[in-house]
């Protein structure tokens, strides 16, 4: 009897299976890999919309509601007397507001000709530093002797303080209150720890000592993205003018809407 060989068919179906498995494997890989990079992209936009695109409609929105609040402190108002002339004696200090509560107004060319920001009391990143400058509390009002303290995000939130690097000797800051207009020069840049609270000191970085100065520090996070650190710009009193003397001359057309 001759006995007919037959061929052994699980060597091509397993081929056949692996072939099936493999291009399986392929496609879980490549359904992944487009999650993946679909997942990297929405992060890639988002993070423009939070640093930049976000960053400019904020600041827009802070620097019209800014303007709009120097018409209720009474920017606006025409020189009574040519600057330069007057003097108009030591300056008026505002009493202390309640929390989350806006009192000045903050106007640093350097910035921008158009740059204004309010100042509101506290410095929540809830509440406050959310929607411009916030004031240390505990620390001076504007004019006052001693060290007038205010904190802003650099990046996120409409980044007030962004360009605070930027700052160069002899460039003025101008903070604007119900009572009048009060002209800071800025002197120094200085970097401390998160800890180093010793920059709010009625004297900077000198606990105990009596002031003599009328100071104006600004704190933001450094570097940029980074809260490791903080950069401090520190600045001295130059001048006050009250209200109706209307707006120093640098940012008058600001001031009067013009820009």
């Amino acid at each position: 009897m001759k006995v007919m060989a037959t061929l052994d068919p699980s060597p091509r179906r397993h081929s056949r299976q692996a072939r099936i498995g493999s291009r399986r494997r392929l496609s879980v890989v490549g359904i992944l890999g487009e999650l993946l990079i679909t997942a990297g992209a929405f992060i890639f936009l988002f993070l423009g919309w939070q640093l930049w695109l976000n960053d400019i409609i904020v600041g827009n929105e802070q620097q019209t509601e800014a303007l709009a609040f120097s018409d209720q402190l009474g920017g606006a108002a025409e020189p009574a007397v040519p600057e330069q002339a007057a003097d108009y004696g030591d300056p008026v200090v505002a009493a202390v507001v309640s929390e989350t509560t806006q009192f000045a107004n903050m106007y640093v060319p350097r910035f921008g000709v158009d740059y204004v920001r309010t100042i509101a009391e506290g410095v929540s990143a809830a509440n406050v530093l959310k929607t411009g400058i916030g004031h240390y509390p505990g620390t001076q009002m504007p004019g006052e002797v001693g060290n007038f303290a205010v904190a802003a995000h650099r990046t996120t939130y409409g980044k007030p303080f962004n360009l605070i690097g930027d700052l160069r000797v002899g460039d003025r800051i101008y903070v604007q209150t119900s009572d009048g207009w009060y002209t800071y020069v800025f002197r120094s840049l200085e970097y401390v720890l998160p800890t180093g609270v010793g920059v709010l000191d009625p004297v900077p970085q000198f606990s105990g000592l009596a002031p003599e100065q009328r100071i104006l520090t600004m704190t933001s996070c450094n570097p940029m993205l980074s809260d490791a650190e903080r950069i401090i710009a520190y600045s001295v009193f130059e001048s006050w003018q009250p209200s109706s003397a209307g707006p120093p001359a640098e940012i008058a057309t600001l001031v009067n809407g013009a820009v």
